[in-house]
């Protein structure tokens, strides 16, 4: 049982249960004292104790020790219902339970506080290496793009008589590029916190499928990965009743995720059907795929794969997560048998064709 759980029950309630328990299991040794010896009694009575010490603080654990020695000397011990024993070998049984039960119930409240620091002191140990993870990963992903803005801006200001019309379009191209990818780093932060918090509430308007995805590969392409990029659409793929803003962050992130993390020259591809009423997504590459045994954990807050490259927050996935549970979808990941990785992506939702639409 988790005593970390019971003991956030108020002092004078931890004592009453104590009371009933060792009253409960009083009752059923009472009855079945003619088949029960009175010493396996006092096993039974110690358990009872046991369990209350794996449960609640120590004094509710003293005062069932208590309770039990004089339940079981009043009740059990011959004579029958006095605080009195009638044999010098009984005396010494009664001391001998007074004091193991005591000693039962102390070991067990300690042994469970000690697992409980143990625990803390983990988590905390956890807490300081996923801070320190998120901070080296934060420390590249946000500082690469804004030196690459202060450097080109920098550039453009004070070299801007001696640099040729070429030159300064490429520093405005590498402004762009990096303000794309610090905006996407922010975004995804404030994503992950609106998640958690429950903030975000989808916002269900009709989407043309074949549109955002354009829209989203044009924004990857634009900042010059080097990956080729496919995109195959059902043509008689419905529009969808959902929040496009979701359904465009999952894509971006999905796409992007496969860019940062396949060689030059990988393809990527993407699919999008209707399948059963759901919208069916299917982004795919032939990179080096995920190590089987990690896929189950790929989906966590800030988890990065143990060989990965420097840099990413490990947002990505958990956000793709976050968002298609909103939606009330599901997404799965699993290796490509040639080679690579695919995502696929089931959003029930609403659907209508164009005739459709222009009647409402």
């Amino acid at each position: 049982m988790d005593g970390i759980l019971f003991t956030k029950i108020s002092k004078s309630i931890q004592y009453l249960y104590s009371i009933l328990i060792v009253g409960f299991v009083a009752i059923i040794c009472h009855y079945a004292l003619p088949f029960l010896d009175y010493r396996i009694v006092a096993l039974i009575l110690l358990l009872a104790v046991s369990i209350i010490a794996a449960m609640f603080d120590i004094l509710p654990v003293l005062l069932a020790a208590a309770l039990s020695a004089l339940t079981w000397d009043y009740f059990f011990i011959p004579p029958y219902y006095r605080l009195q024993v009638a044999s010098t070998e009984d005396a010494v049984l009664i001391l001998m339970y007074f004091v193991i039960a005591l000693l039962n119930g102390v070991l067990t409240y300690r042994i469970r506080k000690y697992e409980k620091a143990l625990v803390l002191k983990e988590e905390k140990a956890n807490t300081i290496k996923l801070y320190n993870t998120l901070l080296n990963s934060l420390s590249h992903e946000l500082r690469t793009p804004i030196a690459t803005i202060l450097g080109a801006s920098d550039n453009l200001l004070t070299q801007s008589t001696k640099l040729s019309d070429e030159n300064k379009t490429e520093l405005v191209s590498e402004i762009s590029k990096a303000s794309l990818r610090l905006n996407h780093q922010v975004e995804n932060l404030l994503n992950m916190s609106r998640l958690e918090s429950g903030i975000i509430k989808p916002h269900y308007d009709w989407c043309d499928i074949n549109e955002l995805i354009y829209t989203v590969v044009k924004q990857i392409e634009e900042t010059k990965v080097e990956q080729k990029i496919a995109v195959k659409i059902d043509p008689q793929i419905p529009f969808f009743k959902l929040d496009k803003g979701m359904l465009e962050q999952i894509l971006y992130n999905l796409i992007n995720n496969a860019c940062l993390y396949t060689p030059a020259n990988s393809l990527i591809r993407i699919d999008a059907d209707c399948k059963s009423e759901s919208l069916q997504l299917i982004v795919e590459d032939n990179g080096f795929g995920f190590p089987q045994e990690e896929i189950s954990a790929v989906f966590g807050k800030f988890y990065r794969l143990k060989n990965s490259k420097t840099g990413g927050t490990g947002l990505g996935l958990s956000i793709i997560k976050g968002y298609v549970e909103a939606l009330s979808g599901k997404v799965f990941l699993q290796n490509v048998e040639t080679h690579g990785a695919r995502f696929t992506i089931n959003i029930p939702a609403e659907t209508s064709y164009l005739n459709n639409l222009k009647n409402e």
